[in-house]
């Protein structure tokens, strides 16, 4: 039903521009300015003053083809910030014409974000590209997931059209720390193959950077994985990734809060919007 009603509109060019700042020893969202779909919510602090949360929300309930949407995120010296989505993303069948996400982030010295988004939910038949950049000043660090459903599995749908591409590339300093290139056209044949999506729907990363890590660290990524799906976990240069393929969101997710709490090495106040 959203696809045909979706038909008949324009195309969104939504925008969404933040800026964190630390201040009197809490992080504030001084600078919101948006254009629909999309907004963000009053942040919020149930961990205290020192992590402003915040909340996107993309009030047109999904993205179709021709869709612009484009995101930029600064976080100020010595800020945290922890932002995710109010809902899983939704990207529709299209009619031809390709949707697109453009997300530009810059962290500034001592600064951390924490880039936790709801998965995205890709129809078969959508034509989908996403763009992450993130600059990170020296002493800044980020951490940001990715979790992708190929086809409404729950209605026995796959991912056998269109196609879907994700550019993410992490910067500091003019030397490039972390860059992936992904595509997958959607043809039975990838679908199906181990170099594909062997069969399995469901694919996450999850990465860290901002100092270098211990073998130990991640070998004990590797530890708290207790699911059914394929998992691997590679060291950078300045952190570590995790990737998953398999069939269930909840695993992956609960393997990614497991990991993402690891880092914090203190534990987290889990989003209440991921529990509904």
């Amino acid at each position: 039903m959203h696809q045909l009603s979706h038909k008949t509109l324009s195309p969104w060019h939504g925008t969404l521009n933040l800026i964190y700042s630390h201040r009197q020893g809490t992080t504030q969202l001084i600078h919101n300015q948006n254009q629909a779909p999309l907004k963000v919510q009053r942040p919020f602090y149930p961990e205290g003053q020192e992590i402003c949360h915040s909340v996107i929300l993309h009030t047109a309930g999904g993205v179709v083809g021709g869709d612009r949407l484009s995101c930029n995120i600064q976080l100020q010296p010595d800020s945290q910030a922890l932002i995710t989505t109010a809902a899983a993303g939704k990207i529709y069948r299209t009619n031809g014409l390709q949707a697109r996400q453009t997300i530009e982030i810059k962290i500034d010295a001592g600064a951390c974000l924490e880039w936790l988004p709801q998965e995205t939910i890709v129809f078969n038949g959508a034509i989908y590209r996403q763009d992450l950049r993130v600059e990170l000043a020296a002493g800044a660090s980020f951490l940001g997931w990715e979790i992708t459903r190929f086809g409404r599995t729950a209605r026995g749908e796959r991912f056998v059209q269109g196609e879907w591409r994700s550019h993410t590339e992490i910067w500091c300093q003019d030397k490039p720390l972390w860059i992936d290139r992904q595509f997958l056209p959607g043809t039975e044949a990838v679908f199906t193959s181990p170099h594909g999506l062997a069969g399995k729907p469901i694919t996450g990363s999850l990465v860290w950077v901002g100092s270098a890590v211990s073998g130990e660290i991640v070998k004990k990524a590797r530890n708290l994985w207790q699911g059914e799906g394929e998992i691997g976990v590679t060291s950078l240069e300045h952190g570590f990734l995790c990737r998953y393929r398999g069939t269930s969101t909840s695993e992956v997710r609960n393997w990614f809060i497991d990991v993402w709490q690891m880092v914090r090495d203190r534990g987290g106040f889990v989003p209440r919007v991921w529990q509904i």
